[in-house]
């Protein structure tokens, strides 16, 4: 355990019977208890145990994943089975916790509870009652493999629970090197360093700080050591309508590498908070902030997180974490991105109790967060509040910005285009978005966006450090995505291809551009070499890379996330002057694989805003009101499922159904006017798309279609016939030249592309050999 520092607080003990006094003493007998036992899927596959079992060493079986967060209840369907389980509260999988604590509860059923044991060892007298079911925080989990046996009316119930370590990792494979860590730079709310770092994992000691909120300017000031009222002490009133001095609980401290923060309003007075005694002014929800960026996430701790100073979530009741490494601008890579909220979110559970519902809230790289953890890893999430929205980094966004720098430096060598051609051909709203986007293109490079942080000498040079850190996006994804053979495991896979692209297509049909220049802008397009230089050979994807990428959920599906509610503001910025990479399409894209995953989008809302009136944030009226909808849908679809049992995720038609009355797609009127309007592609077609256009990408200018999942198309041989345009013979006979292998076939799916969502948390590698 890492050591702690308290501001006003005594340390937290572990021990049931210390806290609780004689309500947590020997708990030999139980009367009938409301407890469901269906069963948590085993959903990974390399170690399948659930958070829930039944029966002597059973392990689950069932559907898809978990929602709910841990602790969260289960579909009323899935709650019809009536034999003992033991669950696992503190996360959605018995084999996937960490830091060598776990909480559990024992569903008897209605039978007596007789004992519990954790590796044979007697800890009944730990077990409390708690939400109608004997409930214990147990430590002194070893590393690897757990067994806890609970013995309900005379017959035995096993679950595994396998723990890792607190430095982690748990599923994202070996941790990066370099790695430099930043808890000296870091501030607390309360303004405190958390010190140089105690170890190679960037470990430093956790701290426990009581703030109030000023009623004069807002701020969060430490709250006297003496036990005195401040003469500015702010009240609030929370979502449950109590109003209590807005005095809060910030902790601050390691996990996973990562700094991690978390706040809630509590009162000082009050024994410690733990899941027995959650805080006095909680309201039971979870707010979890994904902060964004992504060029030069790599190779560092961070030295803050995506914030939780927000006077408006914690004066609601929220609590509200975030974690450095759930900064995209830290760390551009969904993997540890999701292991670290996992096991952030587990450590708030085990301090302050499991949360009624969890809402990720992201902008940006923040929306690469939220949907991939939302499909990948359920159970973490229950509602999705994302802005700026982009289905995911390694596809949505980088199949978009490479071939923006491919157009940027064509065009720099080929000057006879007039700025609507350029347009045309690149399908953006403005024609400095080229250049916008292909500069954010050099993410791929490995010597472009190394983190300042990150020492000259230890970054890659092909001639003078040929072994050096490679600060490119796809280096930082390794583990994911595997090392080109002979490489010595340096050099990434890619799963990024433009073979068969025609850039310019729809351009050249309506004759924005001429056939001639159609043919030279195809041939001389060219492709990436691995280090991303521009060469005349189009990029080739790694046949294994695209079969992770589909098989491991890396290009987002929507399968999983068609049992979220989800609410999405974007502020329009297709046409700033200089262009912006956030470009509305996007939305339409992530809308397009939700229907295709689950037959529609209707969990799906999109509210379209004008840039520069509000933000992604709750100084937004607008942003306020996507909460409260959001907190109603999520309050709704957990009030249909029982109060103990499974996390089974609920059906996407439940979420569908819970939708609150008036939740519905609208866009704001660049005065402020709102206007409710189905949001669809296109441009001048509707209203809203009359003041806020949806333009096109590269892609979908040469053929492909809206919903954007496709990483190497087939081919197929070109034809006359598929062009508006007549070509010549001695045209066609070059374009058949440039594309020897055929021009894509948009119309199947692509090379390896499978539809089949796989029913793992999909894991890389844990960093530990199993006891």
């Amino acid at each position: 355990m890492v050591p702690t520092t308290m501001s006003g607080e005594l340390p937290a003990q572990k021990s049931m019977p210390e806290r609780h006094g004689a309500s947590a003493g020997r708990w030999r007998r139980w009367g009938a208890l409301l407890a469901s036992a269906a069963l948590v899927p085993a959903l990974l596959l390399s170690a399948p145990a659930a958070a829930t079992a039944t029966g002597a060493g059973a392990a689950g079986a069932g559907g898809a994943g978990g929602a709910g967060g841990a602790g969260g209840a289960a579909d009323p369907a899935a709650a019809g089975a009536a034999a003992p389980s033991v669950q696992v509260i503190s996360s959605p999988r018995a084999d996937k916790v960490s830091d060598g604590n776990v909480l559990l509860a024992v569903n008897t059923a209605g039978a007596a509870l007789e004992r519990v044991q954790l590796n044979g060892t007697d800890v009944t007298d730990r077990f409390a009652e708690l939400d109608g079911r004997p409930t214990a925080l147990l430590d002194g989990l070893r590393t690897g493999t757990n067994t806890v046996t609970a013995r309900v009316a005379g017959a035995d119930v096993t679950t595994t629970v396998v723990n890792y370590p607190r430095t982690g990792p748990m599923f994202s494979g070996k941790q990066e090197q370099p790695f430099i860590c930043q808890t000296a730079a870091f501030r607390t709310l309360g303004g405190r360093s958390l010190g140089p770092a105690t170890d190679a994992a960037c470990s430093a000691p956790t701290v426990v700080e009581w703030l109030y909120r000023s009623s004069t300017d807002r701020s969060l000031k430490p709250l006297p050591a003496n036990g005195s009222t401040p003469a500015d002490l702010a009240s609030t009133t929370t979502t449950q309508g109590r109003t209590v001095p807005y005095v809060v609980r910030v902790e601050s401290g390691v996990i996973n590498r990562s700094i991690y923060e978390f706040a809630v309003l509590a009162d000082p007075k009050q024994p410690a908070v733990s899941p027995f005694q959650r805080p006095t002014g909680w309201n039971g929800r979870l707010a979890y902030n994904f902060g964004g960026g992504c060029p030069g996430g790599w190779y560092k701790q961070g030295a803050g997180t995506g914030g939780i100073n927000d006077d408006w979530l914690l004066g609601q009741g929220y609590a509200f974490a975030s974690s450095s490494l759930n900064v995209f601008g830290n760390n551009c890579q969904p993997v540890t991105a999701a292991e670290t909220m996992a096991m952030t979110k587990e450590h708030v559970i085990e301090t302050i109790g499991a949360p009624k519902a969890t809402l990720g809230i992201g902008c940006s790289g923040g929306s690469y967060q939220v949907f991939n953890i939302g499909d990948n890893y359920p159970g973490l999430l229950d509602g999705i509040l994302a802005g700026c929205v982009f289905p995911e980094v390694d596809f949505a966004t980088i199949n978009t910005i490479t071939d923006a720098r491919l157009l940027q430096v064509y065009f720099g060598k080929n000057t006879g285009y007039t700025d609507e051609q350029k347009r045309a051909i690149s399908g953006f709203g403005k024609v400095g978005t080229i250049n916008n986007l292909g500069e954010a293109g050099r993410r791929i490079d490995p010597r472009v966006y190394c983190p300042g942080e990150l020492p000259a000498n230890l970054r890659y040079d092909p001639v003078t450090n040929p072994g050096g850190a490679r600060c490119d996006v796809y280096s930082h994804q390794l583990n994911i995505f595997g090392a080109v053979p002979g490489t010595d495991g340096r050099i990434p896979l890619r799963p990024l291809e433009n073979v068969g692209i025609q850039y310019g297509l729809a351009a050249v049909n309506s004759k924005a551009i001429t056939v001639d220049q159609f043919l030279d802008l195809n041939a001389k397009i060219g492709g990436f070499d691995r280090d991303a230089n521009v060469v005349a050979q189009r990029t080739v994807a790694d046949r294994s890379a695209i079969d992770t990428s589909y098989s491991t959920g890396q290009l987002v599906r929507g399968g999983r996330l068609g049992s979220l509610p989800i609410i999405e503001l974007r502020e329009y910025t297709d046409e700033l002057p200089n262009g912006d990479i956030h470009l509305k399409f996007h939305s339409f894209s992530f809308r397009d694989r939700l229907t295709k995953a689950n037959g529609d989008a209707a969990n799906h809302v999109m509210w379209t805003l004008p840039f520069g009136k509000g933000g992604f944030g709750t100084g937004n009226p607008v942003f306020r009101d996507a909460v409260n909808q959001l907190d109603a849908w999520t309050s709704t679809v957990q009030s249909q499922r029982p109060t103990a049992g499974t996390t089974t995720l609920p059906s996407h038609s439940t979420v569908v159904a819970a939708k609150p009355a008036g939740t519905a797609d609208a866009c704001w009127s660049p005065t402020g006017s709102k206007v409710n309007e189905t949001q669809v592609p296109g441009a001048r077609n509707t209203q809203c798309n009359t003041w806020y256009p949806g333009w096109p990408s590269p892609r979908m200018v040469a053929g492909a279609p809206v919903v954007n999942d496709v990483i190497a198309c087939h081919r197929k041989p070109v034809s006359q016939a598929d062009y508006q345009v007549s070509f010549t013979p001695a045209q066609l006979s070059r374009l058949r030249s440039i594309f020897p292998s055929g021009v894509c076939n948009w119309s199947v799916r692509g090379i390896g592309q499978t539809l089949r969502q796989s029913t793992s948390w999909p894991s890389f590698g844990t960093g530990m050999s199993r006891s």
